[in-house]
């Protein structure tokens, strides 16, 4: 089965991933698409920590893993690929031409710049460009933090704000 969810979420593998989406979808395995952690053996043992052992996680750069795309579509299994940012999720897709088809913005915390959206998803200009421009490249973009809420369309995200408390 090819990958199930392409998502953004700052905090990559963690339990909201691992269980909250992937008990449903019942993930065998993770591709985690960072160009640091690529490189990485100290992190990628530290992200193996979150993942139960019967799950497979790849750790890739962005160039790796739209080479590989095609390879990871076919695995056996259902999959989840993450990035932990838009910039990343954006080269990546226009590497891929249109072997990505949707995305999901999880997790966007905030960080000086950035707007509040919905209560997980925070943006800067740039960012709103580059979710705009994932659009017109065809790819239908949607924020949900669990499989159990309703998908936010991208323009209804991005005419959201909230109330600074």
């Amino acid at each position: 089965m090819p990958i199930a969810l392409y998502r953004i979420d700052d905090r990559l593998i963690h339990g909201q991933v691992v269980v909250g989406w992937g008990q449903p979808l019942e993930l065998r395995y993770i591709v985690l698409v960072d160009d640091d952690v690529a490189l990485s053996e100290w992190e990628q043992e530290l992200y193996r920590m979150g993942v139960p052992p019967e799950m497979q996680v790849h750790f890739l750069s962005v160039d790796d893993a739209a080479v590989r795309m095609p390879q990871l579509q076919a695995e056996h299994g259902t999959g989840i690929l993450l990035v932990a940012d838009i910039p990343t999720m954006h080269r990546l897709v226009a590497q891929c031409a249109s072997a990505i088809r949707a995305v999901n913005v999880g997790g966007v915390h905030h960080s000086p710049g950035r707007t509040p959206r919905l209560r997980y998803v925070f943006l800067s200009t740039h960012e709103e460009h580059e979710l705009r421009e994932l659009s017109h490249m065809g790819v239908d973009v949607t924020a949900q933090d669990v499989p159990s809420t309703r998908p936010v369309p991208l323009d209804e995200l991005l005419q959201s704000t909230l109330e600074s408390s």
